[in-house]
């Protein structure tokens, strides 16, 4: 029985980069001899065990074999005569089919050391277009690694194009695919998640609402980079750099999704996009059971964004009529999130990536300052059921004009 330290640990480590959980392959030995050393199986694919002290996972070394479609149609064969570099075999990329031995050797029987030295996404073998999903696990790994200067290789990039003329994407769940889009947002380059999802071709297939966005264009005044994809991008890796939620991420990327639904005649005008946007959100949400977190911040952000690029001219009323309509007196971190969003959007355009954005401030400023009136002096001065929430409304947008002399 030998025991191996395999996948993600050993290829951080290499990189230099936090080691967060550990995998093992414990090669020529049977589930029998597991349980009577004390591990503890789980799940029932295949033998996964865990240690009895460390509870780290411990995995028979197996093979596997295409036996249906899609990412579950396999059959796996564990036992004491399997490998270790028949199981390394069976992994999607070159730097994850690294293993270390007990003594701390490198087996790298597919070179991945190599590849780990060129920043490239290698698959492993041409097993690689059995697995759809793995198209998906490249494009965040691409973007979990591209501060690092990884890309794919061009020979996975083109098994990754066939397997989308294919129809292999068809199998994935939607499940899967939101599962995949989330893990991307936690990147510090979950744009180029969509990057690499647009070049093989698999973003028109499972995000067609954001891939119609590119060749639309824009007014070249207010969009020197024209294209409402390229400006989806822009604006996806600016929001990465304003925050670290995955909520604000994923609501910068599809807030425009209504761009795409300008007809023709309209163009490069986009008037109602923050209106015709609204479905297509709800509608894409929907389909990849995106959690309703998600979906309500980028509703927020479709609806109200250009209203906060015009917050230096905006009325009191309408500043209180926006905190009304995103429900900011009971969920006041809104404010902030809109802000960010918006910020984001200015930024993510060709040469305004510095923007100092001061309508966030604005807007800020403003509801610090209505959330400052209390109810309290309203109930005590007599007034009654809707006399109170017009009263409050009132001096809420007194409150506003007042802080938005200074504020402006």
């Amino acid at each position: 029985m030998q025991t191996y330290l395999v996948g993600g640990a050993v290829r951080d480590a290499l990189l230099e980069l936090p080691v967060k959980d550990k995998d093992w392959v414990v090669v020529g030995t049977t589930p029998e001899q597991m349980l009577e050393q004390g591990y503890s199986q789980v799940g029932s694919d295949f033998p996964v065990f865990l240690h009895p002290k460390t509870k780290q996972e411990y995995a028979l070394a197996r093979t596997e074999r295409k036996s249906g479609q899609g990412y579950t149609g396999f059959t796996c064969y564990s036992a004491p005569d399997v490998t270790l570099e028949q199981d390394l075999m069976r992994r999607d990329l070159t730097i994850n089919a690294i293993a270390q031995a007990e003594d701390g050797s490198l087996i790298d029987p597919y070179q991945g050391q190599r590849d780990l030295e060129l920043r490239q996404l290698r698959h492993v073998s041409p097993a690689f277009v059995e697995d759809p999903l793995r198209v998906l696990r490249v494009a965040r790994f691409a973007a979990r690694f591209a501060h690092l200067g990884f890309t794919v290789a061009a020979e996975t990039m083109a098994l990754m194009q066939g397997m989308v003329v294919a129809g292999e994407l068809s199998a994935l769940t939607p499940e899967r695919v939101w599962i995949e889009w989330e893990k991307s947002l936690q990147s510090d380059n979950p744009e180029v998640f969509l990057k690499v999802l647009r070049q093989c071709g698999a973003l028109a297939v499972i995000m067609p609402e954001i891939n119609a966005l590119f060749g639309v264009p824009q007014p070249e005044k207010w969009h020197p980079e024209i294209d409402c994809g390229i400006h989806t991008l822009l604006v996806a890796e600016q929001a990465a750099n304003l925050s670290t939620s995955k909520a604000i991420r994923f609501a910068a990327q599809i807030h425009d999704l209504g761009k795409a639904l300008t007809p023709k005649e309209e163009l490069p005008s986009h008037k109602m996009h923050c209106h015709t946007g609204l479905d297509a959100i709800r509608g894409l949400c929907q389909r990849l059971r995106v959690p309703n977190e998600y979906r309500d911040i980028a509703l927020m952000v479709c609806a109200q964004h250009t209203k906060l690029h015009f917050a230096a001219e905006l009325r009191p009323s309408t500043f209180i009529n926006i905190f009304d309509q995103i429900d900011a007196w009971r969920k006041p971190e809104r404010v902030a999130q809109l802000a960010t969003c918006c910020r984001a959007d200015v930024r993510g355009r060709t040469g305004f990536e510095n923007d100092p954005y001061p309508q966030a401030d604005i807007f800020e400023g403003a509801f610090a300052a209505a959330q400052a009136v209390e109810v309290k002096p309203i109930v005590e001065a007599g007034f009654k059921g809707k006399e109170i929430k017009e009263q409050l409304a009132l001096r809420r947008a007194e409150a506003v004009k007042a802080a938005l002399v200074d504020l402006r």
